[in-house]
């Protein structure tokens, strides 16, 4: 086998693990998402050439990498803003989820959680709106989730269409 055409291979490979390795981070959020599934796509345009999947079409995938990891900070702190939660609450979400990011999986689902049941409390001194903010900033999250693995599969969708079409 020449050796070009086993280095091709190699980065093939490269960029489907990439790809698919993304996609199980939409489900694992212990693994990076949608920044792997970009890379993989883009390497994979590369080694074509950009015959395929031209400029146009990454900048497509872009937009959604870009509008999922804003989902990532944004959730949470949206689904507390929705409970009638205060300013520091909001903040507290977005401080969570980027600290929980450092706590491992617990902190990643709960770190939004605690931050906006924290900056209630600081700022309202009822536990119980407290505790209402928290939960709703978790099924921010999870709403943020669901938007994120959406985004992750609307990202393979894209890319086989602009591959095959």
């Amino acid at each position: 086998m020449p050796e070009i055409l086993t280095a091709d291979i190699g980065w093939w490979i490269l960029a489907w693990v990439l790809m698919i390795s993304g996609l199980l981070g939409t489900l694992l959020p212990f693994l990076p998402s949608t920044p792997f599934i970009f890379g993989g796509m883009l390497l994979a345009a590369y080694l074509d050439q950009f015959a395929r999947v031209g400029y146009g079409w990454l900048t497509v995938l872009g937009l959604l990498l870009i509008l999922s990891m804003a989902l990532d900070y944004i959730a949470g702190a949206l689904g507390a803003k929705k409970a009638g939660a205060s300013p520091a609450a909001v903040w507290g979400a977005l401080i969570g989820g980027v600290l929980g990011i450092f706590a491992g999986l617990p902190g990643l689902l709960l770190g939004p959680f605690i931050g906006a049941a924290v900056g209630e409390f600081w700022a309202k001194q009822d536990v119980m709106q407290a505790g209402k903010v928290g939960i709703a900033t978790f099924i921010g999250m999870l709403v943020g989730a669901v938007a994120k693995i959406a985004i992750g599969l609307s990202m393979f969708a894209v890319f086989a269409f602009a591959w095959w079409v």
